[in-house]
């Protein structure tokens, strides 16, 4: 039978694993862009909810943050802390379980997770959590798959399976995720998507290929149309209708 739910388990699992960090793709710092376009991170104390690797937050404290990154395995807080230490940076570590964050009311600025709320049956409980830590004005930044997309195809038939490395997992169209920030007491103050590049396609083969001992560049430069490619996916992206293209959306809400 498929897994109902995704578990602890299967998160310590995927970051104990065999691949070094350096070869599992990061988010290329799409989630500093976002939240730099509503609000300056400098001083500001912020809490990266489900830390996973960490490169995000890490990414916040390079940009001013007072960063606190919170998981509930340990292996990725190890793998956060060796980071750190690589770049010099300082970061808080909390263990805990993001529906029960241990802080007090109104005492975080900005709150953003990527990755994370799809794999909960009851994303309302996450973000009425995220409401009652932010302070009246702050920002919370939520990031998920988006539903229409080839990779919602197989990802349902991998569950199905019972093979799906996270066991269960759920996606977002951007009204719903909409809806749901608004429903919470957030102010919808931004909305963006991307899309995944490399595409899956290379990254499965690459992923492959390391197994053998062959390592293929992790962006390759797709010549003689990644210019002309990136030009147009800058105009496109700006339209409603690229939301439903988009492998990941985002929302970035106002505490009210």
């Amino acid at each position: 039978m498929p897994q109902r739910e995704s578990t602890k388990a299967h998160w310590q699992s995927f970051w104990s694993g065999s691949v070094a960090i350096d070869d599992v793709y990061s988010n290329d710092g799409r989630i500093v862009t976002e939240l730099g376009s509503v609000t300056s991170l400098a001083g500001k104390r912020v809490l990266e909810v489900g830390a996973g690797s960490g490169r995000d937050a890490l990414d916040c404290v390079a940009a001013g943050g007072r960063v606190i990154t919170l998981d509930y395995t340990l292996e990725s807080l190890r793998i956060v802390r060796q980071l750190a230490a690589r770049r010099g940076q300082r970061i808080d570590l909390v263990c805990a379980d993001a529906r029960q964050l241990p802080f007090r009311d109104e005492t975080l600025d900005v709150v953003f997770h990527q990755g994370l709320m799809e794999h909960f049956r009851d994303p309302g409980q996450l973000l009425t959590e995220h409401h009652r830590v932010l302070r009246v004005g702050g920002h919370l930044l939520v990031d998920v798959p988006q539903r229409y997309h080839l990779y919602t195809v197989g990802k349902h038939l991998l569950i199905m399976l019972g093979r799906w490395f996270a066991g269960w997992e759920t996606e977002y169209s951007i009204g719903e995720l909409e809806r749901l920030v608004r429903g919470r007491g957030f102010a919808v103050r931004h909305a963006y998507g991307d899309w995944m590049v490399p595409g899956l396609g290379y990254r499965v083969l690459r992923r492959g290929l390391l197994g053998l001992g062959i390592r293929l560049p992790m962006y390759p430069r797709w010549r003689p149309f990644s210019d002309w490619l990136a030009a147009w996916r800058r105009g496109w992206r700006r339209r409603r209708l690229a939301f439903y293209t988009f492998l990941v959306i985002g929302v970035i809400g106002e505490r009210q």
